[in-house]
């Protein structure tokens, strides 16, 4: 099979507001296999143009692993310098360049020049994904789509970021009163207050993609979720919102605090001093009847490598609770222990990290609760 695919990329500034788009074309027949239109973010043209490359390769060999691929560009630049006749030089487009390369490796990809009048669809496609692209707001304008964000992090062999939206569940009568409720106690519904924080924070995630605070980020495909109920309520409410697929991860349940559950603070320090003493700041000891740190972690380990298996460079929405979410963070942040305990994650709370397969990783936001109007 041969595959011709068309790219072309955009910015409105250079750097600026920029576009990507590509067409996956049958080359015996001519019929448009598909259609690729996506916001770069702030970006300049050449990244731009780059990221739509890097775009149309992954659609036509996602149609065709061992298809034969003519690229048709308008940019000079990307077509010498991926020919091989020119030298790339700037950091930016040698990242670029090695991502375009690790996915042509062994394959029969050839690249031709075209005028930009010959490159009108992919050309409509990018100004299309720039037009539906909002003014960036201030934690936008740093953000690199493709990579960390911080020059000073090493440049990942991944191609494209795992996304993860993580969403603790909104309130019950537990939260409410203060006590403990981990995964094997209690499994107590949403209160009146915490159906409203779902459906605030359902609000909020469905403007991803496009606007609100987080617009910069490429909109979810699922929401994967704990099997407790306050997690599986929030969840609902969240993919009825933006017409989500929803599925459930029992290893993303809360840790199980054993005979302590239900206790409020007051009570687990008086009735289980020693117990308690034991336990605070500890990797290995459980409560009574409840599970250590070392045995969850070993299991949020196989939640983590199960999406990043399953949903490689997309986005997904995990609604979970307290202390999964922290150990997913803590997996971002490459922290020692002290990670499990040290972030705050208020009731339907928004925490986003993005995952360069198991090289590199950046949180965007820790606790974000201002979608929330109490």
């Amino acid at each position: 099979m041969k595959l011709i695919v068309e790219a072309d990329g955009g910015s409105r500034g250079n750097p600026g507001i920029s576009g990507a788009g590509a067409v996956v074309i049958d080359a015996d027949s001519g019929n448009v296999l598909q259609e690729i239109s996506e916001a770069v973010g702030i970006a300049t043209n050449n990244v731009a143009e780059y990221t739509a490359l890097l775009l149309g390769l992954q659609a036509a060999f996602e149609i065709n692993p061992s298809a034969a691929v003519l690229v048709r560009m308008d940019s000079k630049l990307v077509v010498e310098q991926m020919s091989g006749r020119w030298k790339i030089k700037h950091p930016d487009m040698i990242a670029l360049g090695s991502k375009v390369q690790k996915i042509i490796a062994g394959k029969n990809v050839e690249f031709i020049w075209i005028p930009r009048e010959q490159n009108v669809l992919a050309d409509a496609l990018a100004n299309r994904a720039m037009d539906f692209t909002p003014e960036p707001i201030a934690s936008a304008v740093e953000f690199n789509v493709l990579e960390p964000s911080s020059i000073r992090a090493p440049r990942p062999e991944a191609t494209t970021a795992t996304t993860l939206i993580l969403v603790r569940h909104g309130r019950t009568a537990l939260t409410e009163s203060r006590k403990i409720s981990g995964g094997t106690g209690e499994n107590p519904d949403l209160s009146e207050a915490g159906l409203k924080d779902a459906r605030q924070v359902a609000d909020e995630l469905a403007r991803l993609g496009h606007s609100g605070n987080f617009g910069f980020l490429p909109k979810p495909v699922v929401v994967v979720h704990s099997p407790i109920a306050r997690a599986q309520q929030t969840a609902s409410a969240i993919a009825k919102r933006s017409s989500l697929p929803m599925v459930e991860n029992p290893n993303l349940a809360e840790i199980g605090f054993g005979d302590w559950d239900g206790l409020t603070n007051e009570e687990l320090f008086s009735g289980f001093e020693e117990e308690y003493s034991s336990w605070r700041g500890s990797y290995e000891v459980a409560p009574p009847n409840g599970e250590s740190l070392k045995d969850f972690d070993a299991r949020i380990r196989v939640a983590f490598d199960l999406i990043m298996q399953q949903y490689q460079g997309q986005t997904v929405v995990v609604v979970a609770h307290v202390m999964p979410i922290r150990a997913l963070l803590r997996i971002a942040n490459d922290a020692s222990i002290a990670g499990f305990w040290r972030p705050n994650i208020s009731p339907a709370s928004i925490s986003i990290a993005r995952y360069f397969g198991d090289e590199a990783a950046e949180v965007v936001c820790m606790n974000s609760t201002g979608h929330l109007s109490s």
